[in-house]
């Protein structure tokens, strides 16, 4: 095969590892020009799927817990529940029930999503081809629709908890009164405080975004390789373990602090 030809076959290997199982309502599965309300079915499907077996794992260990000593699994749970405890105690300087159940929530979920690109990246796809389903991308993390969809929620959050904390008055102030106390800088504060307030969904959705999709397209690259995947793969894995810890710990640190920056009435 030509070098031209191995492009080809290479570009749209990878093409087809970064795309979607699609439906919308207007053109049905996978349709090309699919419209604004094109759903993607299997960043849905295992996201769903992983936070029901969150929930249902946290459940499970809670229901079945002992006094005496635990076991590995509800050591393990335990360990992670203390930890976001810690850090939500350490940040959160408010008083809301919501913010530990809501940190401990999008650690796990993230968590467990970013864990699905240590997959190898031909197992589920190919099984999938099987049964007659031609896309599948198995990392929800790596779909800037989860990504956002995610970030504006918390962002609704914000929002919700700074009217309700300060009032819609005192909201309105600090978009219009800060950094300079005058109602000369009113345009130019609501400005500045505009852009830094859009920016946090922003930059929480896309920075897990970027740095998963990053590593799922160094995967698929390794794939390539063929038999000589395997000495990149195992390394490039035991790294990435540490980036998608790391990221579904950003993640939620960054709620934690939003939200705690919503509380503080001055």
């Amino acid at each position: 095969m030509s070098g031209q030809g191995e492009a080809l076959t290479s570009s749209s290997y990878i093409q087809h590892h970064l795309t979607n199982l699609t439906w919308s309502v207007d053109g049905g599965w996978n349709a090309h020009d699919a419209g604004f309300w094109t759903f993607h079915v299997d960043s849905l499907l295992v996201a769903v799927g992983l936070g029901v077996l969150f929930l249902w794992l946290f459940r499970s260990v809670a229901k079945y817990s002992t006094v005496g000593v635990p076991g590995k699994l509800q050591c393990f749970i335990e360990m992670v529940i203390d930890f976001v405890d810690e850090n939500v105690k350490d940040t959160f300087h408010g008083k809301n029930a919501l913010i530990a159940p809501l940190a401990l929530t999008i650690f796990v979920w993230v968590f467990l999503m970013n864990l699905m690109d240590l997959v190898p990246v031909d197992l589920l796809p190919i099984a999938a081809q099987t049964i007659g389903v031609p896309y599948l991308k198995v990392v929800p993390t790596t779909d800037l629709n989860v990504t956002l969809g995610m970030s504006l929620s918390v962002f609704a959050l914000i929002i919700y908890y700074t009217v309700k904390v300060k009032g819609f008055g005192g909201f309105v102030k600090e978009l219009t009164m800060q950094p300079f106390n005058h109602w000369a800088f009113i345009p130019v504060n609501f400005l500045l405080e505009s852009v830094t307030l859009l920016a946090k969904p922003v930059s929480l959705g896309l920075r897990l975004f970027g740095n998963l999709y990053a590593g799922e397209l160094i995967f698929i690259l390794i794939a390539l390789l063929g038999y000589w995947q395997l000495p990149l793969y195992f390394p490039w894995a035991v790294f990435h373990i540490l980036i998608i810890v790391l990221q579904a710990f950003i993640f939620m640190m960054l709620t934690i602090v939003y939200m705690s920056m919503a509380h503080e009435d001055h």
